[in-house]
C-alpha cells in the first residue's frame, strides 16, 4: 500500500489518500501538491525501425520523470503502423521493452492512414485510439495528399466511429513555396515555407470533411491564429472538432532559430511571438483542448546537420509539466487549466478508462534544466538553461511508485 500523508489538493484542502500497491511505502507529503498523473496524446517513441533515437525503454523513464503514464504513440514508424500485422508486430516490441526497463507505462496506438491499406481500418477501430492522417510531409512516409483518399478516409472513420487526427499542413503549398526559397540555407527559412498559410489551408480542409462526413476531428500541434479562427467557427457550428497545442508553441517562438540552429527545427515550424501569443489567448477562451509533446527526437547529430539533411522534431515529454508549472507561478495558467489541458479533456476526447495514477509535485522547487536531468535517448533538449519553478517529486503509475529525484 503507498499512503500518502497530508498531501494538498489543486482546490485547497489537505487530505491522506492510499493507492492500492504491492509496495508498503508512506510518504510525507505536506510540502506536495496531488494532481492526476498526465496523459499525453501525441508522442513518437520511434519503435519499430530508430530505436537508436528513442525507444520504450529510454522514453518510458523520460515519461514518468516528466509525470506521465499514459501516452498515445504515433504510427510514422518503419514498417508504418498501418495494418493489423504491423501493429501486433509493433505492440509485442513495446511490450518486450516496457517489460525490460520495468515501468508498466500505459499507452495506446493511432493507426496510420494509408491509401493502399484503408481497409484495415475497420477492423483495428476497437484496438486503437484514432487514425491518424498526415496532410503535410513529416518524418516517415505516411502521407495522402489527394481530395479522393482524404475523404475515403474520414467517411470509412466517420462510420466507424473513430476519431481521426490529423498532421494539418497543405503538402501543394509546401511544395510550391519550396520553389521560391531554393537560395535560402538558413534554418530560419522553414518558418517562411511552412507559413501559417500552410496550415490553415489544411485546417479548412479538414473541417470541411469532417463537416460532411460527420467525422470526430482532432486536429494536432495547432499553432496559428487563422487556425483557431476555423476551429472556433467549426466549434460554434457544434461539429466535434478538438485542437492540441504543444509546449514549444507555448514557449518557443522563431527568435529560437538564432540561438538553436537547425535543432530549432520542427513541424510544424516554430511561429512568430504574435502567433505565440494567439495560442496562449485559445488556451484561455478553451479554443485549444489537449496538449501533446509530440515528442519526437532525433540525434543530435541528426539535428545539427544543414538544414534540408537536418530532420524536424524535439524530445519534449520529460519537461513539459514543469513547463506548464512554471507558467502557473508566472501567473500565466491556473492549476486547473494544467489539470483539462493534460489529464481531462485527453481523457474525454480519446475515451480512455480513469485510473488511479497521481503525481506528486513540490510547487516550490527551483532547477535549472540541464543535461545531467535528460532521460531520452536522445540527449539534449530545447528548453536547455531554463530556470523552472514547480517539478513533479513522485509519479505513482500502476500502483509503482518512482522518486523522481532518483529515477536511474
Amino acid at each position: 500500500m503507498i499512503e500518502i500523508y497530508k498531501v494538498q489538493t489543486i482546490d485547497g484542502h489537505r487530505i491522506d489518500c492510499t493507492i492500492p500497491s504491492e509496495e508498503n511505502v508512506s510518504i510525507d507529503a505536506k510540502e506536495l501538491m496531488l494532481f492526476p498523473a498526465l496523459i499525453d496524446p501525441h508522442v513518437h517513441f520511434r519503435t519499430p525501425g530508430a530505436e537508436y533515437k528513442e525507444d520504450w525503454k529510454s522514453a518510458a523513464k523520460a515519461a514518468i520523470a516528466g509525470g506521465v503514464t499514459t501516452v498515445l504513440d504515433m504510427p510514422n514508424n518503419t514498417p508504418a503502423a498501418s495494418t493489423a500485422l504491423a501493429l501486433q508486430a509493433k505492440e509485442e516490441r513495446v511490450k518486450d521493452q516496457l517489460n525490460a526497463a520495468r515501468i508498466p507505462l500505459r499507452y495506446g496506438f493511432y493507426l496510420g492512414a494509408d491509401r493502399r491499406h484503408l481497409q484495415e481500418i475497420p477492423k483495428l477501430k476497437e484496438s486503437v485510439v484514432g487514425l491518424k492522417i498526415y496532410m503535410g510531409s513529416s518524418t516517415g512516409d505516411l502521407l495522402i495528399d489527394d481530395a479522393g483518399s482524404l475523404k475515403d478516409a474520414f467517411q470509412i472513420a466517420a462510420e466507424n466511429d473513430l476519431l481521426v487526427a490529423v498532421h494539418a499542413e497543405d503538402e501543394g503549398l509546401i511544395k510550391e513555396r519550396s520553389k521560391h526559397f531554393l537560395d535560402r540555407k538558413d534554418p530560419a527559412v522553414h518558418s517562411e515555407i511552412r507559413s501559417p498559410k500552410v496550415a490553415a489551408l489544411a485546417v479548412e480542409h479538414a473541417i470541411r470533411l469532417a463537416e460532411e462526413t460527420k467525422a470526430r476531428l482532432y486536429i494536432a500541434h495547432v499553432s496559428t491564429k487563422e487556425e483557431l479562427a476555423l476551429i472556433r467557427s467549426a466549434k460554434k457550428r457544434g461539429l466535434r472538432i478538438y485542437a492540441e497545442t504543444t509546449p514549444h508553441h507555448l514557449f518557443l517562438d522563431d527568435s529560437a532559430y538564432a540561438k538553436l540552429g537547425t535543432l530549432a527545427l520542427v513541424n510544424p515550424p516554430l511561429r512568430s511571438k504574435q502567433e505565440r501569443e494567439a495560442v496562449w489567448e485559445a488556451i484561455h477562451d478553451e479554443t485549444i483542448d489537449t496538449i501533446g509533446t509530440d515528442h519526437a527526437p532525433h540525434t543530435l547529430e541528426e539535428k545539427q546537420k544543414p538544414y534540408g539533411s537536418a530532420p524536424s522534431g524535439f524530445p519534449s515529454i520529460e519537461f513539459y509539466f514543469a513547463l506548464l508549472l512554471n507558467a502557473h507561478a508566472e501567473k500565466k495558467l491556473s492549476l486547473e487549466q494544467i489539470v483539462s489541458l493534460t489529464h481531462t479533456r485527453p481523457q474525454e476526447i480519446f475515451r480512455l478508462p480513469i485510473d488511479d495514477d497521481i503525481v506528486l509535485v513540490d510547487l516550490s522547487e527551483k532547477r535549472t534544466l540541464g543535461n545531467s536531468m535528460i532521460r531520452s535517448k536522445a540527449g539534449w533538449s530545447p528548453y536547455l538553461g531554463m530556470a523552472l519553478q514547480g517539478w513533479p517529486r513522485y509519479t505513482v503509475c500502476k500502483g509503482r511508485l518512482f522518486d523522481l529525484h532518483h529515477i536511474a
